[in-house]
């Protein structure tokens, strides 16, 4: 980002932070969550907030907020991406670059679970609420479920996002849910990434909240796609998790699950913004090409 561009952001922020909400009440709306391929292709930009920057082998790649918000302008401008997952600093920047105009915007939900400390199973609301969200006249909203059966954290988490999707519902917005088993292992969250976690996390996903209506899920692709898919009738969408050192093995897998009757497309952060080979346009417009 050209360091003119970046001061005006700065400069808007400090003299009249009201413009984000007026950007927010401008912003054209998308007629439909699915894009003209029929299908949700979006890029996922919420995970600074959990203390995440690293991508692939780059323990700092996302460090730099105007470089992140360029490669994010770039996936957003290409043909086919109808959408962008994040946190209310990064969708606020993009409100105030232009870049949100007819995308379905969701908002990331609970990032209290920070990365790598003793209390990341304990995944409080600290960013978007069902009600801002509505306020803001965004399409819905996502959540992190993460279910360790040894840590009573769990618990409270689980009651928490149960309430968001029951909120959510209430506005008649997307309720993203994001199911994972997770276990410590050496002193570290490690999500369990087995057909058979996948399928128990995915039952729990489903039935949080008042009502299932508006809910759809972001899992992974782990083995044995379609018994784990075959697990709930909800919407679901893919997501791309760590960047891969196989880009083309990546782009296979998520092409196969595509396929499948509840998978309504992808939500991929890393691994389009930072791929291998660093061509952010050419990784997104193959990710859109699988659609």
């Amino acid at each position: 980002m050209r360091e003119s561009r970046l001061r005006e952001l700065v400069d808007v922020r400090v003299r009249r932070p009201h413009a984000i909400a007026e950007a927010a009440a401008r912003r054209s709306k998308p007629s439909s969550l699915l894009g003209e391929h029929g299908r949700l292709m979006m890029i996922a930009a919420d995970h600074a907030a959990r203390g995440v920057v690293r991508a692939g082998a780059n323990p700092l790649a996302m460090a730099d907020r105007g470089e992140m918000l360029d490669r994010l302008c770039v996936a957003l401008s290409r043909p086919g991406v109808n959408g962008v997952l994040g946190t209310p600093d990064v969708i606020e920047d993009l409100l105030l670059l232009g870049a949100l105009a007819d995308k379905v915007v969701v908002g990331s939900m609970n990032r209290g679970g920070l990365a790598g400390t003793a209390f990341e199973m304990d995944d409080r609301f600290t960013a978007y609420d069902a009600d801002s969200i509505a306020a803001a006249g965004f399409e819905g909203g996502k959540m992190l479920t993460r279910i360790d059966p040894d840590d009573p954290s769990t618990a409270p988490t689980l009651e928490a996002c149960g309430r968001a999707v029951s909120a959510l519902a209430g506005h008649r917005l997307l309720a993203m849910v994001e199911p994972f088993i997770s276990h410590r292992v050496d002193g570290r969250v490690r999500n369990e990434l087995t057909a058979e976690a996948m399928i128990r996390a995915m039952g729990v996903a489903s039935a949080l909240g008042a009502t299932s209506a508006y809910t759809w899920l972001k899992v992974p692709v782990v083995e044995d796609m379609e018994r784990v898919m075959s697990a709930s009738t909800l919407p679901a969408l893919i997501l791309g998790g760590e960047v891969a050192a196989d880009q083309d093995s990546a782009f296979v897998s998520w092409s196969k699950a595509l396929a499948l009757p509840t998978v309504q497309g992808l939500v991929i952060g890393r691994s389009l913004l930072y791929p291998p080979g660093d061509d952010v346009a050419s990784a997104v417009d193959t990710a859109v090409g699988l659609l």
